[in-house]
C-alpha cells in the first residue's frame, strides 16, 4: 500500500488551497502591483486593509495545512473569496456573461473547495 491510496481527495483539496492562499497571502506583501489594485477597488484603508487580507491568508493556509482548525481558518477565507467576486468579477458581467464566467472561475472553484473542506472539517481529515 502506498502514500496515494491511504490519503484520501480532502488531504489533496487541503494542500492545494492551503498552497493557494500561503503563496496569495505572501504575494501581497512582496508585489506592488497588488498594492495598486487594492488601492484602485475605493475600498476605505485599502493597504491596511490588504494587509489583513494577506496575514489571515497566510495565517489561514498554514492552519489549513497543518490540520488545525479547519473549520475556522475556512470561514475568513471563505468571506474573502465571496468579497474578491463581489469587488472584482461582478463588474465584468456588464461585458457579458462569459467573460464574467473566465474571470470568475478561479474564485469560483476556491470558494467550492472550501466549502468542501468547511463541511468536512468536522470528519476526520
Amino acid at each position: 500500500m502506498t502514500i496515494y491510496s491511504t490519503m484520501s481527495s480532502v488531504h489533496y483539496i487541503r494542500y492545494a488551497v492551503a498552497y493557494v492562499f500561503i503563496i496569495s497571502g505572501l504575494m501581497k506583501f512582496i508585489n506592488e502591483e497588488l498594492s495598486h489594485s487594492f488601492i484602485s477597488l475605493g475600498l476605505p484603508y485599502p493597504l491596511t486593509l490588504m494587509y489583513i487580507v494577506a496575514l489571515l491568508e497566510i495565517i489561514c493556509g498554514m492552519a489549513i495545512l497543518m490540520n488545525k482548525y479547519i473549520k475556522h481558518a475556512t470561514i475568513p477565507l471563505i468571506i474573502i473569496m465571496i468579497g474578491a467576486v463581489l469587488l472584482t468579477k461582478i463588474p465584468i458581467l456588464h461585458t457579458g456573461f462569459m467573460a464574467f464566467a473566465f474571470q470568475a472561475r478561479l474564485d469560483i472553484i476556491m470558494l467550492v473547495l472550501l466549502t468542501i473542506l468547511y463541511s468536512q472539517s468536522t470528519k476526520r481529515l
